[in-house]
Order: structure tokens, then C-alpha cells, then sequence
């Protein structure tokens, strides 16, 4: 069986940024525009090493597509949840999708994969998740941190270190709105990678219906 976390940690600065790798892709299975299948087929085409389709709060892409079993695909989801009072997304990979203590965690209805209120109200306990993300096999990542309404990215690292946080994305491209929410130097989170030892992820944040 593919080791994931391995294969993630091996990875490099320039594989995230010549479009080899791209570890955070949306679908229409939560709040993203493209089709699961045809995102992968886009992948193939482009000549991806890999991707990881990390829809909201919910993996049923992975169970209901045929092209779940594609070999550029790494499983994943993205969680919307919070760490004390800051909302935060943290992204898992590698894990069993029939993991039940996973299973706990995904979301009861579409509208808990949308960006919208309901989204917000429940509150996943962070030290659990963590922990049924490891016992599923995955890795935890703190997505697109320097759009973290934190005052200190460093401390808010090492409270989620302290959990068992394996990961950072630290090559992101902070696209469309999310350069007007960014609160901190996107830099940042490589340095805090290297600090701490945590493995460097990227991806795109795609939502579109295009690849990108």
C-alpha cells in the first residue's frame, strides 16, 4: 500500500509550482464547480504527478466515481472547524474514507459542504479530529494559513502542533477574495514549516470547472 505520508513529505517547492502536484481541489461534491470525474481526466491530460480532490467536510467522490481508483489521485478532504475561537480548515490525506471514527466527522447533509452558516454552527472537537485523522491513516494540514484570523501564526502552530498537527500548506496561491482576507505574509508559513519540522503541502484551491 502507497505510504502517503511519505510520498507528501517528498515532496518539493518546485512540483507545487510547475503544476505537478496540486493537493487542494474542489468539486461539486461541496462548494466547487467541476465535475470529480472530469477534474481527474483533466489531471491525466495536463500530466499531473498527482492531485487530491479535498471537497468539504466530505469524501463521497471517492466512494461513487470511477476514477477514485486513478493512480494521480491522493485521497483527501478538506474539515471546516474550529480551534478555540478561531475557524480554521484543515486538510487530510491519505486517510480510509470507511474509517468510522473519520466517518463521524464528515458532513450529515450537502448544505454542511457549503460555504454558508450551517457550515459554521457545529463544533468539531480539533484534538479528536486530529486524532481520527492519524487513526484513519492520513495526515493533518493547516490549509492556507495566512488567511487565519490569528494574531500569531507561530502560536497558533504550536497550539496545533501540540494536537498532533503533522503539516502546513505553505505554497498557496491566496487566489481571488482570499487576498483580501489574508492576514498574514504568505512566506510565513514556510518559514513556521521549517521552524517546526512540519511538512510543506500546496495546492491551488480550485473551484472552477478548469483545472487550475
Amino acid at each position: 500500500m502507497l505510504d502517503y505520508k511519505e510520498l507528501i513529505k517528498n515532496f518539493k517547492e518546485e512540483d507545487f509550482k510547475l503544476k505537478r502536484v496540486n493537493l487542494h481541489v474542489h468539486t461539486d461534491y461541496s462548494d466547487g464547480e467541476g465535475d470529480f470525474d472530469e477534474l481527474v481526466e483533466q489531471a491525466e491530460a495536463k500530466n499531473y504527478n498527482y492531485i487530491a480532490i479535498t471537497d468539504h467536510n466530505t469524501m463521497k467522490g471517492y466512494s461513487e466515481r470511477n476514477s477514485a481508483a486513478s493512480p494521480v489521485l491522493i485521497p483527501g478532504v478538506e474539515f471546516d472547524v474550529w480551534c478555540g475561537h478561531v475557524f480554521m480548515h484543515l486538510l487530510a490525506y491519505g486517510v480510509d474514507k470507511e474509517n468510522p471514527e473519520l466517518k463521524e466527522f464528515f458532513a450529515k447533509n450537502k448544505a454542511e459542504t457549503e460555504w454558508n452558516i450551517i457550515r459554521l454552527i457545529p463544533k468539531r472537537n480539533l484534538r479528536k479530529l486530529i486524532k481520527a485523522i492519524h487513526n484513519a491513516g492520513g495526515i493533518a494540514v493547516w490549509a492556507h494559513p495566512a488567511c487565519c484570523w490569528c494574531l500569531s501564526m507561530d502560536r497558533m502552530a504550536k497550539k496545533l502542533i501540540s494536537m498532533g498537527l503533522d503539516g502546513i500548506e505553505a505554497y498557496y496561491p491566496y487566489p481571488r477574495f482570499r487576498r483580501f482576507v489574508k492576514f498574514h505574509r504568505a512566506g510565513t508559513a514556510k518559514k513556521i514549516a521549517e521552524k517546526y519540522n512540519l511538512i510543506k503541502t500546496g495546492g491551488t484551491d480550485c473551484h472552477k470547472k478548469i483545472l487550475s
